[in-house]
């Protein structure tokens, strides 16, 4: 039996594995109230932003500390049944869906900061702080964490999947921000990878191998991460260009010539005029960067001003400042509103995500291609990226109920991967794997590649019990 997304795209076969009556009860014994097999509650945990179905679970649990997680994991290994962690159902490629039913492990109620070191730049935190949380608590420190990859997503979530954003191009990804991890495993044990030491030589790098594993090698329980002190100054500016060649030849100049932007986003033109729909705005409905500086008020202004010489020299127009936090502050929210901006350009549609990263020499030659592709197609769509690190977005606005448009958007997708990874690119910059790129994933990285993969997965799972039908196939 297959199941199939609007996308007409097969997900892994389904071998659902029945919840037997003795996990259940033995389930229920443990965690009391805190376990639930009610429709809408396994409903609410069986869909993300992905634009696959709704795969339900057979049953959610609610932890509270790591002892829980432990001991469900443990009931669920001696039954060989699934289980799935769920941070705040904001992954984009089916990541928490049941493929194969299971118990999904609620994490949310474990939303405390464990321990502030400010003076030595790190915090642990447990698995469902989301990041606004986190800032909010670390304010009055003078340090904040920067990686910002749009929904308000949970810290565990965003390590398990590797996450990075808009912050990227100056901090880095989730991957270059995760010192230590606590870990569960298949079998119920706690571990621990890494310390708060800024570096070690010290074996394996267990910490990297469960950064962006994706809920398939075990359930993260706490975190540690870096922090950085709030830039003594903040500006942004916006400018538009005559065309997306001379956009994006600006943001590879400005990159190759070290200038240390925090943020820079490229909106085309018609992802600019949803967003002036979307949130009352009025930029020019031209492709545009969206830039911001961190810094001191002497490096900003210095920072600024190359920029702005750079993208003089490609034909910018209307380069406009944003010093002020609430203007600042409109122009990123309305930036991170773009999916669903784009979305009420063709009401009753759906959204096709994509997600390519390529070295930022390939990033003109890759977006104007893909570009062309879907234009010649016909599809309604908007590009959206974080061009700073050579990733972007192809949001293709599709009717779900028309196979044609389906087909015409998911042809575009393939071919767009296929270009980034010719370019010694890849498939998902930070989107992931989940259920739609396991075939990409082969792709990319060859058949041998994905069978190391797949040899650490069953030394670390070796019932398939950890979101399986994930990453990789069994």
């Amino acid at each position: 039996m297959l199941r199939r997304n609007f996308m007409n795209h097969p997900a892994p076969p389904i071998f659902k594995r029945e919840l037997p009556a003795e996990l259940l009860s033995a389930l229920q014994a443990r965690f009391a109230d805190r376990l639930s097999t009610t429709q809408a509650m396994r409903e609410h945990h069986g869909r993300d932003e992905s634009s696959y179905d709704p795969m339900l679970p057979d049953a959610v649990v609610f932890a509270q500390t790591i002892d829980d997680v432990a001991a469900a994991v443990s009931l669920c290994n001696q039954y060989r049944f699934p289980v799935i962690a769920y941070g705040t159902g904001t992954s984009l490629e089916g990541h928490i869906l049941a493929v194969q039913g299971g118990l999904s492990i609620d994490l949310s109620q474990m939303n405390q900061v464990v321990a502030l070191n400010a003076e030595d730049l790190t915090v642990t935190v447990q698995p469902g702080v989301t990041r606004k949380q986190l800032n909010a608590e670390i304010k009055d420190t003078g340090l904040f964490f920067p990686i910002d990859p749009g929904a308000d997503a949970s810290i565990g979530g965003m390590t398990a999947t590797r996450a990075s954003g808009t912050n990227a191009v100056r901090y880095g990804t989730m991957r270059e921000n995760v010192l230590a991890l606590t870990v569960v495993t298949a079998d119920g044990k706690v571990i621990k990878t890494g310390t708060r030491a800024k570096k070690s030589s010290a074996g394996y790098d267990l910490t990297r191998l469960f950064v962006g594993s994706e809920g398939t090698l075990g359930i993260i329980v706490e975190i540690t991460l870096k922090l950085y002190p709030q830039p003594e100054a903040i500006s942004a500016a916006v400018c538009s260009f005559p065309s997306i060649e001379r956009a994006v030849n600006a943001v590879i100049q400005t990159i190759q010539m070290g200038v240390p932007v925090a943020r820079v986003e490229f909106l085309d033109e018609t992802s600019v005029r949803a967003l002036n729909a979307h949130d009352k705005l009025s930029l020019p409905e031209k492709p545009l960067l969206l830039f911001e500086f961190h810094g001191s008020e002497h490096g900003v202004k210095e920072q600024a001003e190359v920029v702005q010489q750079i993208a003089d020299e490609h034909d910018a127009t209307g380069f406009e400042w944003a010093t002020r936090p609430e203007d600042r502050s409109r122009l990123w929210q309305a930036r991170h509103n773009a999916y669903f901006a784009l979305l009420q350009l063709r009401p009753g549609s759906r959204a096709i995500s994509t997600d390519c990263c390529v070295p930022i020499s390939r990033l003109a030659e890759c977006l104007l291609a893909t570009k062309e592709d879907i234009e010649r197609e016909g599809v309604t769509h908007g590009i959206i990226g974080h061009v700073g690190d050579g990733n972007f977005h192809v949001q293709m606005i599709i009717d779900p109920n028309d196979p044609a448009d389906i087909a015409r958007a998911e042809g575009v997708n393939e071919r767009m991967v296929s270009r980034a990874i010719a370019m010694q690119g890849t498939c998902t910059g930070e989107h992931g794997i989940g259920l739609h790129k396991i075939d990409f994933l082969v792709q990319e990285s060859g058949e041998d590649t994905v069978d190391v993969m797949r040899t650490i997965k069953h030394a670390l799972d070796p019932h398939n019990i950890f979101n399986p039908g994930k990453v990789l196939r069994w």
